[in-house]
């Protein structure tokens, strides 16, 4: 069986969103040769991350047996018209080296926004494949619970018919979010369709962590690991910041790792705030998120509070903290709360700095066995349901058993 994924931000070995790499280096091991259809221009880093010699338009690179069809696309600093620009390009490239190229058996194309997913329908029809629909965001859902796109507007209505027609002209509906049959169901499409297979690790990226033991730095570190983005409620963590400098808890300090279009903004509002509790470290590449997760005794993540949650949450970091068998503070309100459901650290409300702030220094207080108890307890839920081997074996049950 040969696999393609579109994915238009999906990311090698060595970068941030490595999902789609990792499944399809473990499918390639399976004697199933992969393909993945990605922009040269990074989402996450603002950038090319391959360079493509004019005036082609693609560029074939195999990395792991993996093949990554690096497609070349326009620049943007935000999201305006550029960063559409840069979606319509990807998914029509996506479409024309598609048709250059030996037949598939399976084309996936994934949701990180529609275009891409469509692009993916679009190439399985011409080729004669079978069309699986990945969903990572929910579209135009997401973007309106967020305030960036009235229900009522055209575009909005547009991306939900887009949407319920992936959903329609899929064999199966892959989601990553883990309560979504409500919303499936609402768009005419029996949830049977559905299969779960959420985000995972590799763990064989953690061999470099040493064993945690529970045991505090000085001062105590609160580190989260992620995108510098509106959905992961750094504003939140500041103002638990705050809270902690004002109870006096010099022995805490915080850490701020990762990138992204709100960077700039969470640091020039650290620094008005007078938070000397809260650093800011360097993003790492994923092949070395060891060397940021050892710096950490516990970890935070946390989501505005909207209604958005109920269908549970899709967040490729939270897999990364379970694998560090480090505990983790999780505040948000969602169906899905893997930390809770492993006893794997605390949860508390969302937009509660005074809650986040109490569950910073119950964790301060337990000891060492206390800590790595909950680690360790994290680490088993893990293997259990965020582990890329696993999910490896589910998709491709998924992929091989669907009937045509």
């Amino acid at each position: 069986m040969k696999i393609w994924v579109v994915n238009h931000y999906a990311d090698p070995p060595d970068g941030l969103a490595t999902r789609s790499f990792d499944l399809g280096k473990r499918w390639v091991e399976g004697g199933r040769p992969t393909t993945i259809f990605v922009s040269n221009f990074s989402h996450y880093h603002l950038k090319p991350v391959r360079r493509i010699p004019f005036p082609r338009l693609w560029l074939n690179e195999d990395i792991d047996g993996v093949t990554m069809v690096w497609l070349r696309g326009p620049g943007y600093t935000k999201n305006d018209w550029r960063r559409v620009l840069n979606m319509v390009t990807f998914s029509t490239l996506a479409v024309l080296a598609g048709i250059v190229r030996p037949k598939p058996d399976v084309v996936i194309g994934v949701s990180v926004h529609p275009l891409a997913a469509s692009a993916g329908w679009v190439m399985a029809k011409l080729r004669g494949a079978r069309f699986f629909f990945e969903v990572t965001d929910l579209w135009p859902e997401t973007l309106i619970e967020f305030g960036m796109l009235p229900a009522s507007s055209r575009r909005a209505r547009y991306m939900r018919r887009l949407e319920t027609f992936l959903f329609k002209h899929s064999e199966r509906i892959v989601m990553l979010w883990r309560h979504t049959d409500e919303y499936v169901e609402s768009q005419g499409v029996s949830r049977s369709r559905i299969v779960w297979i959420p985000h995972g690790v590799e763990l064989s990226r953690y061999d470099s962590l040493a064993t945690y033991d529970g045991v505090a730095h000085n001062p105590f570190k609160v580190v989260f690991l992620g995108g510098f983005v509106s959905a992961n409620s750094l504003d939140t963590i500041l103002d638990a910041a705050l809270e902690l400098k004002e109870r006096g808890r010099k022995d805490i300090t915080i850490l701020l790792i990762g990138s992204g279009q709100d960077r700039a903004g969470i640091i020039d509002r650290a620094r008005k705030l007078g938070l000397d509790n809260v650093e800011f470290p360097t993003a790492v590449p994923k092949a070395e998120i060891w060397r940021a997760m050892a710096l950490a005794d516990a970890f935070i993540y946390g989501l505005r509070d909207i209604p958005l949650y109920r269908y549970g949450i899709s967040l490729n970091k939270l897999a990364d903290y379970l694998a560090s068998e480090r505990p983790i503070i999780f505040f948000g309100r969602s169906t899905y709360d893997p930390v809770a459901e492993a006893n794997a650290g605390f949860s508390v409300p969302p937009g509660d700095p005074h809650a986040i702030s109490d569950a910073i220094e119950k964790l301060v207080a337990l000891s060492p066995d206390e800590r790595k108890a909950m680690g360790l307890r994290g680490r088993d839920y893990l293997m259990a349901n965020h582990n890329i081997p696993r999910l490896a074996e589910r998709y491709v049950a998924v992929l091989e058993t669907t009937p045509r």
